[in-house]
């Protein structure tokens, strides 16, 4: 059925899908743009936490020391091997990659349906592997715990643009 063609209450649930891919797409583009300047950001977050004001203060709070210590961790880290950094951009291509795969659901939601279905595997391995090479590499809990929300928090747009399709799918009586 063409686009110019389907019913008002098609039309707004495909609007609401479109939507909702397009806060999905800008959510991975910001999570992969900013995994390139982790040391200007972990001093943005120390600043905002209440950072101190001199590299000699400490933070009073165990989420505070942490975060000192990853930055100092960072800084070293940039100053002896910058080159190890190359992982993070390659982490942010990534990110690129995926959203740029997204299109198609924006394009064509239902014939690109599978994306939704993608995404939401990806959402839920998030939480293991959050928590399993976390635990690996020494991530407080309560880090692994927020990374495991972005999967949580990833997996709602796209639970609903799945469901929404579906019915689409099942009013236009397109083909499997």
């Amino acid at each position: 059925m063409p686009v110019n063609m389907i019913p008002p209450s098609q039309t707004q649930r495909l609007r609401r899908i479109r939507i909702l891919t397009t806060v999905f797409i800008l959510g991975l583009l910001v999570s992969g743009v900013t995994a390139i300047p982790l040391v200007t950001e972990l001093n943005w977050l120390v600043s905002a936490m209440g950072g101190e004001a001199s590299r000699g203060t400490v933070a009073s709070t165990d989420p505070g020391q942490w975060l000192l210590r990853m930055r100092a961790a960072l800084e070293q880290t940039q100053a002896a091997h910058p080159q190890l950094f190359y992982g993070t951009d390659w982490l942010a291509f990534g990110h690129i990659v995926i959203a740029i795969a997204f299109i198609g659901a924006l394009r064509d939601p239902v014939e690109n349906r599978w994306l939704f279905d993608f995404g939401l595997i990806a959402c839920a391995l998030v939480i293991p592997w959050a928590l399993i090479f976390g635990a690996v590499r020494g991530i407080p809990l309560w880090w692994r715990l927020m990374d495991c929300s972005f999967g949580v928090v990833g997996a709602v747009p796209l639970w609903l643009c799945r469901t929404w399709v579906k019915r689409l799918r099942a009013e236009t009586a397109c083909p499997a």
